[in-house]
């Protein structure tokens, strides 16, 4: 019988597909038939393909992602950790059904830079947001700054790699992509992106005092899930916003 129909569910299909890999990943031989058809089964269901990650639909064969995992990593464990990372987004949904706001937009939009730290960051900050809120604020605030070195790469716009707050990376970015108020004539302009420089000041603000970059006293306010969510839709829907903006100049 075919596994599509051995198994009940699409979470069940998904548990067993990372389980599959986590076996071909340290030194076991599964099934190439089971493989194929889970793979295809989600790389061509349009509800949960964006979910995947970013190097999975290239990988047509168990040997082809054998010479991908091999290579990316040299300890068993380390591999069984980040396949499990990797497909969280996917079993999350597909156990929770749980969405935030735009996710799919933003994801589909940040793979732009096919850029696995980008991607990382993005799926880290969501699932941080219920038992992490201080991880996911702080995640939030580096996704904006690997977005923001990303864009300045791309346009060769030099910068202090090392040393360089979020609120001057943002505005080396603005006055790149014509997005400071001073640019622009109409009031409605300045004040949507005066209110985008506000966010991400904003953010960075909130990763110093509630995130989980810096130690902190008995005293020290906890942010709930709820402040969390904030910080990572306000930070996704900026790096969306910035994301596409430097695509449709460079078009």
């Amino acid at each position: 019988m075919p596994i599509l129909d051995e198994l009940t569910g699409d979470y069940e299909r998904a548990d067993a597909l990372v389980h599959l890999l986590i076996d071909r990943a340290t030194g076991a031989t599964p099934s190439e038939a089971d493989f194929t058809d889970l793979r295809s089964y989600f790389v061509e269901h349009s509800d949960w393909s964006s979910l995947l990650p970013h190097w999975f639909s290239s990988k047509r064969s168990l040997n082809q992602f054998w010479g991908y995992i091999k290579n990316k990593l040299p300890k068993y464990a380390e591999r069984r950790t980040y396949l499990w990372d990797e497909f969280e987004p996917l079993l999350s949904r597909l156990e929770t059904g749980t969405i935030l706001p735009a996710e799919d937009e933003i994801e589909n939009g940040l793979k732009t830079f096919s850029s696995e730290e980008v991607n990382r960051s993005w799926r880290r900050m969501i699932h941080r947001i219920a038992d992490d809120p201080e991880g996911a604020i702080t995640a939030s605030r580096n996704l904006l700054e690997t977005i923001l070195k990303h864009i300045l790469d791309a346009r060769n716009i030099s910068y202090d790699h090392d040393h360089i707050e979020l609120p001057d990376l943002y505005k080396l970015v603005q006055t790149e992509l014509e997005l400071a108020p001073e640019q622009h004539q109409e009031q409605i302009f300045k004040q949507v992106l005066g209110g985008c420089s506000g966010i991400v000041n904003g953010l960075g603000a909130m990763r110093n005092k509630l995130g989980d970059a810096h130690g902190s006293g008995s005293r020290r306010v906890r942010p709930l899930p709820r402040h969390a969510r904030l910080a990572v839709n306000l930070a996704g829907g900026m790096a969306l916003f910035l994301t596409e903006t430097h695509n449709a100049k460079v078009a």
